[in-house]
C-alpha cells in the first residue's frame, strides 16, 4: 500500500509532490530545502544553518510518519560548493551521531539562486 503523507508542522511542498510517501515498510521523503517551518519561508543563510533548517524539516517530517532520524537507510545530500562539505558534514553529524546512514553527497546547482543544501532520505520504519 502507498501512502502521500503530509504530516502537521512541516513546509508546504513547493511543486506537485509529497513531504513523505510510505511504501510498505519504507519512507521516503522528498527533497528539503532551507525552509522556516514557522513561516514557510525560505531562509538562506550560511551551510550551517541551512543544514540544521534541512535536516529539522526532515526530523519532523519523519516523526510525523512515525519514524525518526534512527531509522533512516540513505540519504542524498546536494549542496552548492564543494568548499561547503565540511561544515555541512559537522552539521549532518551532530542529528545523525551513531545511527549513520548511507550517504551520496552531490555539488549541484539549485533552482533557486543562494541555497546551499537540499537533503533527500529513505527510512525503514515497519508498521505495527
Amino acid at each position: 500500500m502507498i501512502e502521500r503523507l503530509t504530516p502537521a508542522g512541516v513546509p508546504e511542498p513547493r511543486g506537485p509532490y509529497s513531504p513523505a510517501v510510505r511504501a510498505g515498510d519504507f519512507i521516503y521523503v522528498s527533497g528539503q530545502g532551507p525552509i522556516n517551518p514557522e513561516t514557510n519561508a525560505v531562509e538562506l543563510g550560511d551551510i550551517r544553518h541551512e543544514t540544521r533548517l534541512v535536516l529539522g524539516n526532515i526530523k519532523k517530517i519523519l516523526e510525523g510518519a512515525g519514524a525518526s532520524l534512527s531509522d533512516v537507510v540513505r540519504c542524498t545530500v546536494f549542496i552548492g560548493a564543494a568548499d561547503d562539505f565540511a561544515a555541512m558534514n559537522e552539521v549532518y553529524g551532530e542529528f545523525f551521531g551513531e545511527a549513520k546512514p548511507t550517504r551520496t553527497t552531490v555539488v549541484a546547482q539549485f533552482v533557486l539562486p543562494g541555497m546551499k543544501v537540499e537533503i533527500d532520505c529513505i527510512a525503514y520504519k515497519p508498521k505495527v
